[in-house]
């Protein structure tokens, strides 16, 4: 309804244009195989087996093809907006946090043995916490990201480790180990690193993005041996090798922020 030709839902500032309506079908689609890989993620693992839990992380490292897929359309053909923002942040909540955090409880806490039951019962309590603080984690990350960007010092580095990084890193682990947790003691590891992994998140730790590499440009030939290496050993030997680059990605911002640290303390200590 208009009120003396004003339309009482209009949110725009004066002087401002009218948001363009409708969406990009390209990059959209692709969000959208992000969103059905979060989502068969999680009916995958609600099955239970090994070979579910599998299929889960599996999921999720297409979603996380996917995701990087979506960004590069949009920008390659001009096709940014804010719907697709917004419908991209909403997809990654599932297949970044809510999927990685279904897969990580039940392959990592529900599978205890009964002879320590006694004890699971507290894991259980302990798992279903810190996996819904690696949901909100994920949620605020993406929520800051919206808001904020890129790190203040260029496109190359996120500020907080990206959430499909932190999903990447559990998914390769249960991609590469695939027999569940059946311990206490793991279990408690295993809940540990799903906390690190929602501290990174939420943190200024800054990790590197890659957008800066201009792949339309030439590069020294040597460079595709390394490629073709990674590639090979991804094909071959996917559960080591995806295990090793999530792991190397997760590692490196903290290593680059120690570094940081100690160089500002150098640089400010008085000659």
């Amino acid at each position: 309804m208009e009120i003396n030709g004003l339309d009482p839902y209009d949110r725009r500032g004066p002087g401002q244009k009218p948001a363009k309506r409708g969406a990009y079908l390209l990059p959209g689609a692709f969000t959208v195989a992000n969103l059905l890989c979060g989502y068969y993620a999680i009916l995958a693992t609600l099955e239970g087996s090994v070979a579910d839990f599998d299929n889960a992380a599996r999921a999720i490292g297409f979603a996380i093809l996917f995701d990087a897929l979506d960004g590069r359309i949009a920008r390659a053909l001009g096709a940014n907006s804010e719907f697709g923002k917004e419908f991209d942040s909403l997809a990654d909540v599932v297949s970044f946090g809510i999927a990685p955090a279904f897969l990580a409880y039940a392959w990592g806490v529900r599978n205890l043995p009964f002879s320590e039951a006694g004890q699971a019962v507290h894991i259980y309590q302990l798992g279903w916490l810190v996996s819904f603080i690696f949901v909100v984690s994920c949620a605020w990350r993406l929520a800051r990201f919206n808001i904020h960007g890129m790190s203040p010092g260029g496109s190359g580095y996120f500020v907080g480790m990206p959430t499909p990084a932190a999903a990447g890193m559990i998914a390769a682990t249960v991609h590469c180990i695939t027999i569940p947790i059946q311990t206490v003691k793991m279990s408690l590891l295993w809940l540990l690193l799903l906390l690190a992994l929602g501290v990174l998140m939420s943190s200024t730790v800054r990790h590197f993005s890659g957008k800066n590499i201009r792949w339309d440009r030439r590069q020294s030939s040597r460079m595709l041996v390394p490629i073709a290496v990674v590639a090979a050993a991804v094909v071959f030997y996917s559960g080591p090798a995806l295990m090793a680059i999530a792991s190397a990605y997760t590692a490196h911002g903290i290593i680059l922020e120690i570094a940081r640290m100690v160089r500002h303390r150098i640089v400010s200590r008085p000659a």
